[in-house]
């Protein structure tokens, strides 16, 4: 039942990952603002993906008009002396302004549209169904490490600190699978590094699975809705590395409280791994009941997956409909269908058994499943 549900999992976590053109395209649309602003305000400027992007746990919005999210750096090589928050925002913006505005006298491939957060600058490409969020930062001098940034914050009074590259590196570091499957890769390329947005492992299936649960749940709350860096983090540091994703998925959520810090000052407290001051919970201590929330999804989906588990017997729809109910139907029966397809292979292989007490179809064992040739009982 287990080997299942991790291809339920798997599977709907890939049919909701960012389709391999798309991110292709949209690694095109960045590297051509990155550029653009090298060419234009001289080689100081310098853009590169951070968050899910770069880490390869993408999952699709969770609102039809949403579109997917790329988070940006927008790197600018100054002092924090130089400048302020607020200007170093309103430069970016400037410039980014002036890159849409060219690249529509041209009749090109540029942004619609531009939009200031609070954070950040969104770059709209709706025709493509991705937006392009770019965040302002300058080095971070003060800290050991070279990749650290300072990013702007309107809202904020202190420039925040940040390491995309670090946690990058940091994720990676925790799974021995990932490690592997990039090595192999690179030396098949013959480059120095591939990126983590090039293959999907186990741990980032789980994070994908983790976050694509937890839409569904915050659907109708998405202000007490965990943020992706917080699930990820706490993820990676309670993967076991285990193979198959049901396991890895169960036992993280299990393992995830152990990783929650309640400091002496009574606050809560998940740190950045590779910048400590920055916390991934500070939320949790101005608003509490978003971390009673994310405790009850944890106790959810660990009830969820113990109940699946346990469904031995009652058939391929059973198990569907009861992980539809969480996860939504569409992705899980879409999944069963590529699983379907996947058996029925098998089948006609002659690779396929039946499990031994359970009825369910197997490819580990068990008695053997005759191919159909559908031609009835007087052949050709």
């Amino acid at each position: 039942m287990e080997e299942i549900i991790s291809k339920l999992l798997s599977g709907g976590a890939e049919i909701l990952d960012i389709p391999s053109d798309l991110r292709d395209l949209a690694i095109s649309r960045y590297e051509d603002v990155g550029n653009w602003l090298g060419t234009t305000g001289g080689p100081a400027w310098l853009v590169y993906p951070q968050g899910s992007f770069r880490l390869g746990t993408v999952v699709a919005p969770f609102s039809p008009s949403g579109g997917y999210d790329i988070d940006l750096v927008c790197w600018r090589d100054l002092a924090k002396e130089s400048t302020t928050q607020d200007g170093l925002k309103s430069m970016v913006g400037e410039m980014l302004d002036e890159y849409m505005r060219q690249k529509n006298l041209e009749g090109g491939d540029g942004p619609t549209k531009i939009a200031a957060s609070r954070r950040c600058w969104t770059l709209s490409y709706p025709e493509h169904d991705f937006h392009l969020d770019v965040l302002p930062a300058i080095p971070d001098r003060e800290h050991d490490e070279p990749t650290s940034i300072l990013l702007t914050d309107t809202s904020l009074v202190r420039w925040q600190h940040s390491n995309p590259i670090g946690y990058a590196r940091w994720f990676r570091d925790q799974s021995a699978e990932m490690r592997s499957v990039l090595e192999k890769m690179a030396r098949a390329d013959n480059v120095a590094e591939v990126p983590e947005y090039r293959v999907r492992t186990t741990l980032q299936r789980l994070v994908q699975v983790l976050k694509w649960h937890c839409g569904v749940r915050f659907a109708a709350d998405p202000e007490n809705r965990p943020p992706s860096i917080l699930i990820t983090t706490l993820a990676a540091r309670a993967y076991g590395g285990e193979s198959d994703l049901y396991s890895a998925t169960l036992l993280a959520v299990q393992r995830m409280p152990q990783f929650i810090e309640h400091r002496d000052n009574g606050a809560w407290w998940v740190p950045n791994p590779v910048h400590e001051s920055e916390n991934f919970a500070d939320k949790w201590n101005d608003y509490p009941q978003r971390r009673v929330k994310f405790l009850a999804w944890l106790k959810d989906i660990t009830t969820l997956l113990e109940d699946a588990a346990r469904m031995r017997g009652q058939g391929l729809e059973e198990v569907v409909a009861r992980l539809g109910k969480s996860f939504g139907m569409d992705p899980i029966e879409k999944a069963a269908r590529r699983y379907g397809d996947e058996m029925r292979g098998l089948r006609e292989a002659g690779s396929l058994s039946i499990a031994t007490g359970t009825g369910l179809l197997s490819t580990s064992g068990g008695r053997l499943v005759r191919n159909h040739s559908f031609y009835g009982s007087h052949g050709q």
